[in-house]
């Protein structure tokens, strides 16, 4: 299995809105906002090279919405999801499974392109995953979570005949991050499924050279989220999420795992380490240098 990571730009997010109630004067401190208030974020990926699949794991917000919505989340940096991937030496058409984390718009938005007026699927010969808990979630949204589930990015990929699910349980959403569920064709891919950010978001779970390396979507979106209290005010079950980051980060320092973030502007790898304030960063680094 080969790794690669693919940054596809970065965006800006209300600061407040992405630490909850964690004072401004405390969260300021590692993730410093502009004079709107607006933090910026990173949207990075993970391409997983298995000798027979190329998979991609989320997509980055995409480029096809008007320039009204974009205007709200500034866009900004030279990267690009295409240019990413040539970077790695692939393309487009290369993938063979997209994998979705979860359907908000900024990770699922590249997954399709609007061409000639037309919505199509930005991956010709990929499969896409999601499952079934997450996907009726998403296309029957809740009126505090439908401003983050884009029709145009989610109902072309059931009407293109590529959108297959992960066999997921409906177990007790308290209990779930701390269960696997089984990727059917990557040896060494195992999902976690969490449920205080939104309902059955799944977490690639990796053996790569000996370690295990968590995708951290939006369970833990930086480092600077690491503290159990620093919990999303997106985050729709905010007392599941403070329960799932407790039970998931004693199990990643016990089993020195690295974690992956998918949103922080500095850093992709961490591993952790038990301080006297909790478990906190050990060693930042990149995925390239592991």
């Amino acid at each position: 299995m080969n790794l690669y990571s693919i940054n596809t730009g970065f965006f800006k997010l209300d600061g407040g809105a992405m630490f909850g109630v964690v004072p401004k004067s405390i969260w300021n401190k590692t993730n410093p906002a502009d004079a709107n208030n607006l933090c910026t974020w990173a949207l990075r990926c993970i391409l997983i090279e298995d000798g027979k699949r190329l998979i991609l794991v989320d997509t980055g917000i995409g480029n096809k919405q008007d320039a009204k919505f974009f205007s709200h989340y500034e866009l900004q940096g030279d990267l690009s999801l295409a240019d990413s991937l040539k970077s790695a030496g692939f393309s487009m058409a290369d993938i063979t499974d997209v994998f979705l984390t979860h359907l908000h718009f900024d990770h699922c938005g590249g997954a399709i392109l609007r061409q000639g007026g037309q919505l199509r699927p930005a991956f010709p010969n990929a499969v896409y995953w999601s499952n079934p808990l997450h996907w009726a979630w998403a296309t029957e949204p809740n009126e505090r979570e439908k401003a983050s589930f884009l029709k145009e990015n989610i109902l072309p990929i059931l009407e293109s005949g590529r959108l297959q699910m992960v066999a997921v349980k409906d177990e007790n959403e308290e209990e779930s991050i701390n269960r696997l569920a089984e990727f059917p064709f990557t040896d060494g891919f195992s999902i976690r499924i969490a449920n205080g950010h939104t309902k059955a978001m799944m977490l690639p779970q990796l053996i790569y050279k000996g370690r295990t390396i968590v995708f951290m979507a939006d369970l833990l979106p930086s480092a600077g989220h690491l503290p159990i209290p620093y919990v999303m005010a997106y985050d729709m079950f905010p007392l599941t999420s403070l329960k799932e980051k407790k039970g998931f980060l004693e199990e990643a320092l016990t089993g020195d795992y690295i974690l992956f973030f998918e949103h922080d502007p500095l850093h992709e790898c961490c591993t952790l380490q038990k301080t006297e304030k909790g478990i906190r960063v050990k060693d930042f680094f990149l995925l390239k240098d592991l």
